[in-house]
C-alpha cells in the first residue's frame, strides 16, 4: 500500500484476533506499530510473536485515565500518531430479557464509549500534527438485526454513526471510516460458537466460509493508505456477501 512506511500506528485490542493480524500487516508495510490492550499475558505473547512491534501498552479503552496515559506516552515516545485502528471490543451473548444492566453497560463502555475516548484523544493529537486516519471497528451487527446480541448490536450501530459524525467534523485534516466485518473466526468467536453454529454460519455466507482476521487487516491497511485518500465517512462491509441478500439475520 502507498504511504504506510514509517507511519505511527496505534491498534487498540491489538494483542489477539483481528488486532494482532492487523499489527502483523502494518509491520509488513514498514509502519511503526504500538499496541494498546488490557490483557497483559496477550501483550507478552504478541510482543514475542511480533518482535518488531515498537511498543505495547496495557490499559482499558473505557478508562479515561488509561487512555490519557497511553496518549501521553505516545506523544513522548513517538511524537504523535498517524493512524488509529480503533479495534478493541467485547461481546456477551444473551437473550435480551436476560441482559443485566451491568452486562449492558460493560459492552457499551468498551465498544462505544471506548471507541469515542480513543478517537477523541487521537484526533486531538493528529490535529496538532499533520492529520491522520481513524478507522473504527464496526460490525454487520450494527447494520442488520441479530438475535441474542442486543448490547453488541446497539454498540456497533453507535460506532457507525459516531464514525460519520467524526468524519464530518474532522475533515479535511483527518479521514474517518468504519470497517464492519461479518463472521470472522477469531478467539472471541471461537469461545462463543459451537462447531454446529460455525457450520450454520458457513452455509449462510455466499462465499461458503468464515472470514480470516488477515482479510480484515488487509482492508484496514488499504483504508489507512494513500490509495484511499478520497475515502472518509464511509462504512466498509467485509462479510463474504452475507448481508447482500437481506437474509443476514435469519
Amino acid at each position: 500500500m502507498e504511504g504506510l512506511k514509517n507511519k505511527r500506528v496505534l491498534i487498540t485490542g491489538g494483542a489477539s484476533g483481528i488486532g494482532a493480524a492487523t499489527a502483523s500487516r502494518f509491520l509488513s508495510e514498514k509502519s511503526l506499530v504500538t499496541i494498546f490492550d488490557r490483557d497483559e499475558d496477550a501483550l507478552k505473547r504478541i510482543k514475542s510473536q511480533l518482535p518488531d512491534i515498537t511498543e505495547t501498552m496495557k490499559g482499558d479503552v473505557s478508562n479515561i485515565s488509561d487512555v490519557n496515559s497511553t496518549f501521553n506516552k505516545l506523544k513522548k515516545d513517538m511524537g504523535g500518531i498517524d493512524v488509529l485502528i480503533n479495534n478493541a471490543g467485547i461481546s456477551i451473548r444473551d437473550p435480551v430479557l436476560d441482559i443485566s444492566l451491568p452486562q449492558w453497560q460493560k459492552v457499551l463502555d468498551v465498544n462505544l464509549t471506548g471507541v469515542f475516548l480513543v478517537a477523541q484523544a487521537a484526533a486531538k493529537m493528529m490535529l496538532e500534527g499533520s492529520g491522520g486516519v481513524i478507522l473504527n471497528m464496526g460490525s454487520t451487527n450494527g447494520i442488520m438485526g441479530y438475535p441474542f446480541y442486543a448490547s453488541y448490536n446497539a454498540s456497533k450501530a453507535g460506532v457507525i454513526e459516531l464514525t460519520k459524525s467524526l468524519a464530518l467534523e474532522l475533515a479535511p485534516t483527518i479521514r474517518v471510516n468504519a470497517v464492519c466485518p461479518g463472521f470472522i473466526l477469531t478467539p472471541m468467536q471461537e469461545a462463543e460458537y459451537t462447531p454446529e453454529m460455525i457450520q450454520d454460519f458457513e452455509r449462510k455466507v455466499p462465499l461458503g466460509r468464515l472470514g480470516k482476521p488477515e482479510e480484515v487487516a488487509g482492508l484496514f491497511a488499504f483504508l489507512a493508505s494513500d490509495d484511499a485518500k478520497y475515502l472518509t465517512g464511509q462504512t466498509f462491509v467485509i462479510d463474504g456477501g452475507e448481508i447482500a441478500g437481506g437474509l443476514g439475520s435469519r
